[in-house]
């Protein structure tokens, strides 16, 4: 039988009534970093996508880069994002909580003076975006070996917290240039230690993460997002398809819910991205495999229907159109995402789109 976006699909121990997932937006609403009651809203009108994948949430205090993220760190976190599952679930809807430690891209202005931390003293290019505007990103410090297992620790406590919380699952963001996709990436790890150097290596804290992340939650109900070609966050490797072939075979011993692949975006293919062919993926991963990054209904029907990919996970299509599933099938128009409110604000943008049965 031919897939179709519109086609159920099973994730672990859910059935899911389509293949239209929400991907990870921020959108920098949470001021103090706790869920909001206008998140509340935002959420519950999207809970007709197959599975919905949070705003990336920050892991620790340590594990903060942008002004109004929604943590998952601390008690007050964990009721916000609880009034969220609530919603979605009161909608017969489905949420995995992405989490997420920023590594490198973030600033001393979060963390009380001190230095960002990273797997080595290598500074991104670009500006940090702080609570006081655009700033330069400073050069990180690195991280001692024997601080390792407290980042893996900060992980575990996380999807503890995720799982209080009342998510479906959580979904482990190793991808866009953040602490972990800075391990695996010998762009940005320079290191010498068993952290660094080979392909095990560099995978070693991506598997911990996930071993320990799987120990709570079952391999079912944890997914993982790469972005193997990408080069945000001034991201480069030098053999990136060698190295994420070896690394999806390494994933493949623990049948995950599923892996996130961010695809080459336009802006990563002008930064001289090394494109990783997604049929390299398709065949190195034996699982549920999610693509995203600017799919349009189209596309995605294609790349489902000639089996690269068994879902799509739409971005700034979710963010104008709360009713994407509905419009998507019924060929209706879509409404145009306004850039501008992207990022911090109110509802304008936010929970304001209009919907097919308004």
């Amino acid at each position: 039988m031919k897939k179709t976006l519109q086609t159920p699909i099973q994730i672990g121990p859910y059935q899911l009534p389509n293949r239209i997932f929400m991907a990870p937006l921020t959108r920098m609403r949470a001021p103090q970093n706790i869920p909001t009651d206008l998140m509340v809203t935002y959420y519950g009108q999207r809970a007709s996508a197959g599975l919905i994948i949070s705003e990336a949430s920050p892991i620790s205090m340590q594990g903060v880069g942008y002004p109004a993220t929604p943590g998952i760190y601390n008690d007050e976190q964990v009721v916000g994002w609880k009034k969220i599952t609530e919603v979605v679930h009161a909608k017969k809807g489905h949420i995995f909580l992405q989490l997420w430690h920023v590594g490198r891209i973030s600033h001393p202005d979060f963390h009380a003076g001190a230095l960002p931390v990273a797997p080595s003293a290598i500074a991104p290019k670009g500006d940090a975006v702080t609570p006081t505007g655009m700033q330069p990103f400073v050069t990180p410090r690195a991280l001692e070996t024997n601080e390792i297992q407290g980042i893996v620790e900060d992980y575990r406590q996380a999807a503890k917290n995720a799982l209080d919380a009342g998510f479906d699952g959580v979904e482990i963001h190793s991808a866009n240039g953040y602490l972990l996709d800075e391990f695996l990436r010998d762009g940005t790890n320079k290191r010498t230690d068993s952290y660094g150097g080979s392909f095990e290596n560099r995978a070693r804290i991506l598997l911990e993460v996930t071993e320990a992340v799987v120990a709570l939650w079952g391999a079912e109900r944890v997914g993982i997002r790469l972005s193997p070609s990408g080069t945000f966050n001034d991201m480069t490797d030098s053999d990136p398809e060698t190295f994420f072939v070896y690394l999806l075979g390494q994933l493949n011993r623990f049948a995950l819910a599923y892996l996130h692949v961010v695809d080459a975006l336009d802006g990563d293919i002008r930064h001289g991205a090394n494109v990783i062919n997604l049929e390299s993926l398709r065949k190195a991963y034996d699982g549920t495999l999610i693509v995203c990054g600017g799919y349009d209904q189209a596309r995605a029907e294609e790349v489902i229907a000639q089996g690269k990919a068994d879902i799509v996970a739409f971005g700034q299509l979710y963010i104008a159109n709360p009713d994407l599933v509905e419009r998507f099938n019924l060929n209706a128009p879509l409404n145009v995402p306004d850039v501008a409110t992207f990022y911090g604000g109110t509802e304008k943008g936010y929970t304001d789109y209009p919907v097919l049965l308004d």
